[in-house]
């Protein structure tokens, strides 16, 4: 079983002079630890079920090239990107950039978008659900344009693009890995079957991962895609790592049996660099045993 870990939470003990030296350390650490992903949030507010909107923040795709700076192999990415927030020709072109400079260690994590208050605060449209996830399948659509060999347009009905011009392309081909973030069984699913190369599903127990994976297998059947060939991660359970580390490798158990390939974990403050270093000594070793 492979490993990541989500920075998450920049309420830190020494504030913002403190953030990029702890985010530095963490990433390191992770690498060391041996995870294979190291993720932000892309919000503009923290989460208000997780804090509250005035705690602190960092725009993400910046944050992530810092990171790719003083990292050398741990694959960088977003869980995940609101489709809303920025326009799909753009993030195209941010993904790229990102690619280009961490040597082509990037993937994009994206998703329908959900947090009502950010957008309304900062003046971002927030369309109804419908069209989040009708503007989500367009960029989805975009994504694979600009990154593969066609610079013509794109004429859909919520974006226009008159030329779909990408230069530097990305390091990665035929692009950087997509991971759809999500669990819902109509849509999101169905997008990953489409579109995706991975899917990351939040999920409570063997039981709901199994039923997800079912539905997920049953998009792939009708749309003729190849199950096997997308990779399967999970936001990691409840349960502490630290605080239980049989319990934890029990649940990793019980996922891996299922097909998922990748857990991915928060560095959880208000010491995240120890928090990772801890686990790559108490864990890791076990987990990718698994």
């Amino acid at each position: 079983m492979r490993f990541g870990f989500h920075f998450m939470d920049f309420n830190l003990p020494d504030g913002p002079a403190s953030y990029a030296p702890a985010l530095r350390a963490t990433a390191v650490n992770a690498e060391a630890a041996g995870a294979s992903w190291f993720t932000v949030m892309d919000h503009w507010f923290q989460m208000e079920f997780f804090r509250t909107a005035h705690d602190p923040m960092l725009e993400a795709y910046t944050t992530l090239g810092y990171v790719a700076a003083v990292t050398e192999r741990i694959r960088l990415g977003t869980v995940v990107t609101g489709v809303t927030y920025r326009h799909p020709g753009l993030l195209a072109k941010i993904g790229s950039t990102l690619d280009v400079l961490s040597e082509g260690r990037a993937f994009l994590g994206i998703g329908a978008a959900w947090y009502e208050r950010e957008h309304l605060a900062l003046g971002v449209p927030y369309p109804p659900v419908k069209e989040r996830f009708e503007r989500l399948e367009e960029t989805l659509q975009i994504l694979h344009q600009m990154w593969g060999e066609d610079e013509g347009p794109y004429d859909g009905a919520h974006y226009h693009l008159a030329e779909t011009i990408n230069v530097p392309t990305t390091i990665q081909k035929p692009h950087p890995p997509i991971v759809i973030g999500g669990s819902g069984e109509k849509k999101t699913l169905r997008l990953v079957a489409q579109y995706g190369d991975a899917t990351n599903l939040i999920v409570d127990g063997a039981d709901a991962l199994q039923h997800k994976l079912e539905v997920l297998r049953g998009h792939c059947d009708t749309l003729g895609r190849d199950y096997d060939t997308i990779e399967k991660t999970v936001m990691g359970p409840q349960v502490d790592p630290l605080e239980d580390v049989d319990g934890f490798l029990r649940v990793a158990e019980s996922y891996a049996a299922l097909g998922v390939e990748h857990i991915h974990l928060r560095a959880v403050t208000p010491d995240p660099a120890g928090y990772v270093a801890r686990f790559g000594e108490q864990v890791a070793p076990r987990l990718t045993e698994i």
